[in-house]
């Protein structure tokens, strides 16, 4: 049996069984099928405590850091997040590895024929069958049982109230900043997404949230008051006292819920990862000792020093140096153009760009060119493989639109070729080694950005 195979089945095969399900996309605003799942697997999702998260940015490098100070502090960590860069089994995580592809596909086998129960059920009342999602979360929640792990640090997919992962009961519920993003499902207003995200507070439960907006602010405070739950909020009871760019990262003193932290390296870029860290910290705080009990300095640093965090603003190759990264709203995209102007030296940037139908890629584009402003000479529009990609043509006109000079822009549908294109056109900067390319818009792109350049 090779490594990759259990009984006749592979990682491929079961990813391409839960591909035939709806999409990641097409979430179904529905809980009790996944209250089913749990019940006939003899609920997995209570095996262990949780910490649960959403948000709209940042929920995904919160998770990592929370990850590695866990296990900094001799605990078996499980981490669900999504979506995956290179290969479905990112998702689910193990003590900071993916779970290897015999346990997932062995696992993947013990849970098939219960997983066809509640698809039946479903089909008899006219419903669709899980979705990708669905079925990838009851997954992780029985490898995470097997496993067994001493806590689950669970990423939403997307929402809160009706997300997937909203069948467990989080010890402490994690709110990263709330921005406009889904609102196709969610809402236009953030108080509308922050209400949605407010559902994974439970009672008995503690809420650590990063600043917010006014508005989302109040509604997550409601929702704690509500349940009766111990809130803390970035900005009021802690945040980031001070931040010093280092070699390879950043230097943070964190003023915490239980203690006053010095000297922590961060080995990622930008404001806004310094403000994932003080919120991981603070969750560890709630978790650990309910945000009474000061952590030990050490153990922290040594935690903080193994996070990495693919995909967001991480250098593929120098010279010309390429920088991916994930952002995929408006938000995410100017947090992003803050820290490469922080960080990296260009003299001249050239972005290649490749957005979703369902993001809002004129404001994106907005942001970009607002963001940048003449830093960025040279634009590529660009298309993932996604089905769901904007064709690089329409995503040009978008651009036109949005602002850039037509003589500016270039658009091709094949990522090889953008690639080529944006590194010809940073190595003609006169100023040597001032040009660098950004590669964003989508984690698909980004994804196989990566792959394109040899990082997966």
């Amino acid at each position: 049996m090779s490594a990759t195979e259990y009984d006749g089945f592979s990682v491929e095969s079961v990813y391409a069984e839960l591909l035939g399900r709806a999409p990641e996309n097409k979430m179904e605003p529905r809980m009790e099928p996944m209250f089913r799942a749990m019940e006939i697997l003899g609920e997995p999702n209570k095996a262990a405590p949780v910490i649960h998260l959403t948000g709209t940015n940042g929920k995904t490098s919160t998770a990592r850091i929370l990850e590695s100070l866990l296990l900094a502090h001799d605990l078996r960590v499980g981490r669900y997040t999504s979506p995956h860069l290179s290969k479905v089994t990112e998702r689910i995580s193990i003590d900071g590895e993916p779970v290897d592809d015999e346990t997932f596909v062995r696992i993947w086998d013990e849970i098939r024929p219960y997983l066809a129960i509640v698809d039946d059920e479903l089909v008899a009342r006219g419903e669709n069958r899980l979705t990708y999602f669905e079925a990838v979360t009851i997954l992780a929640f029985a490898i995470f049982a097997d496993a067994p792990v001493d806590v689950v640090v669970l990423e939403v997919g997307l929402g809160g109230i009706t997300d997937a992962t909203n069948v467990a009961d989080g010890q402490v519920s994690v709110v990263t900043p709330i921005s406009l993003d889904h609102t196709d499902l969610l809402g236009d207003r953030v108080e509308d997404i922050a209400a949605e995200k407010a559902g994974i507070i439970k009672a008995g439960g503690f809420l650590v949230s990063a600043a917010q907006e006014p508005g989302a602010a109040q509604i997550l405070l409601e929702a704690a008051r509500d349940k009766g739950v111990e809130f803390r909020f970035e900005g009021v009871e802690f945040g980031v006292e001070k931040r010093e760019m280092g070699v390879g990262g950043q230097q943070l003193t964190i003023r915490s819920l239980a203690g006053r932290y010095e000297e922590l390296l961060l080995p990622l870029h930008g404001a806004h990862q310094a403000q994932n860290a003080a919120v991981a910290i603070a969750a560890l705080e709630a978790f650990l000792g309910g945000g009474e009990k000061e952590l030990d300095v050490e153990t922290l640093r040594a935690g903080l020093e193994k996070v990495t965090s693919p995909g967001r603003l991480e250098v593929v190759r120098s010279s010309p140096t390429i920088v991916v990264d994930a952002a995929h709203n408006p938000h995410g995209v100017r947090a992003a153009a803050e820290a490469i102007k922080e960080v990296f030296g260009f003299t001249r940037l050239v972005l290649v760009v490749g957005i979703l139908a369902e993001k809002d890629a004129e404001a994106m584009l907005v942001e970009l060119r607002e963001a940048y402003g003449d830093l960025v000479e040279d634009v590529c529009l660009t298309q993932s493989t996604s089905p769901r990609a904007i064709p690089a043509g329409e995503l040009g006109q978008l651009a036109l639109t949005a602002g850039f000079a037509d003589e500016d822009l270039y658009a091709t549908e094949k990522l090889d070729d953008a690639l080529e294109w944006a590194v010809g056109r940073a190595d003609a900067t006169e100023d040597f080694g001032g040009g660098g390319v950004l590669v964003t818009g989508s984690i698909t792109l980004v994804a196989e950005a990566r792959t394109l350049l040899g990082k997966s």
